[in-house]
């Protein structure tokens, strides 16, 4: 299964984070989202990006030209129909997912793959809502999708081993280090994360310590690279919510019931990193 022309759907940060690395590894990607401005702003996100690059001697000028010349933004739907792979990395909300599957399905080309970007919803759920449901599959990539090596790789139930096989490979083609997790909600990786990120923020909310030393404790203590509440503001609190609701409403295990400090957070717009205020307030020199 050749794939040569690859398609995303969303050009917000897990988006035009997408269409960057495939275009770094050398395809021609088709980066579609609702507005053409909000398409143009991923692609302007990517070449922004590039110019950080090229400033720390990690990728020469030319080179970066060349892959943000590989990246066409457009509104338009029916641009995806030759892609030989589509990538759909919209809001998490299965509802929404649903839908546009249903869309992509009838637009994209016969023999095409269908991914999603999904970090909890069901593939096998996602999947249904397709005429080609074997050729669906969850390619989880991580936040921020450049930097950031692991891509899970997650069959639905009707996920055929070519497609899965694919895939893989495919990861493996632009760099990433793929690894497979079988179709529960948050997959290995948010059904680790989110608990942690949310007993940080029940902590915070109780006041056990300061978002500064519950997040200091985690990286001298357990050695992680960023604290919880630091990496929750990078994701995105709502993106964070989102994930706990999905975890709770399948489990309905209370272990998975968001901290109350993380919904009001979340219905103020404090967002984290994207809206300038999280657990930290950000500004153009950081956080």
């Amino acid at each position: 299964m050749s794939i040569e022309l690859v398609g995303v759907v969303g050009a917000g940060t897990m988006g035009h984070g997408i269409a960057q690395v495939f275009a770094v590894a050398g395809f021609d990607v088709v980066l579609r989202d609702v507005t053409v401005e909000l398409a143009r702003k991923g692609r302007d996100s990517i070449a922004a990006d590039f110019g950080r690059l090229v400033a720390k001697g990690v990728m020469d000028a030319e080179g970066t030209a060349a892959a943000l010349a590989r990246v066409r933004a457009t509104a338009d739907l029916a641009e995806l129909a030759a892609v030989d792979l589509a990538i759909e990395a919209a809001t998490e909300n299965p509802v929404i997912k649903r839908a546009l599957f249903t869309e992509l399905d009838a637009t994209v080309k016969a023999g095409a793959i269908l991914a999603t970007n999904t970090s909890s919803i069901s593939v096998t759920m996602i999947a249904a809502a397709t005429s080609r449901p074997d050729a669906v599959i969850g390619m989880h990539f991580m936040n921020p999708v450049p930097a950031m090596n692991l891509v899970e790789i997650i069959r639905a139930l009707q996920t055929s081993d070519a497609t899965y096989e694919a895939v893989r490979a495919l990861a493996e083609t632009i760099g990433k280090v793929p690894v497979s997790a079988a179709d529960f909600p948050g997959f290995i990786s948010n059904r680790v994360l989110l608990p942690m990120i949310n007993e940080a923020v029940y902590c915070l909310f109780e006041g056990v310590g300061t978002a500064e030393d519950i997040d200091k404790v985690m990286k001298l203590g357990m050695n992680h690279p960023l604290g919880p509440l630091a990496l929750a503001d990078l994701i995105g609190l709502d993106v964070c919510l989102d994930i706990l609701n999905v975890l709770f409403e399948s489990f309905r295990d209370s272990k998975y019931r968001a901290c109350p400090l993380l919904v009001k957070m979340v219905e103020a717009g404090y967002l984290g990193r994207k809206s300038g205020r999280g657990f930290y307030a950000y500004g153009h020199r950081g956080p």
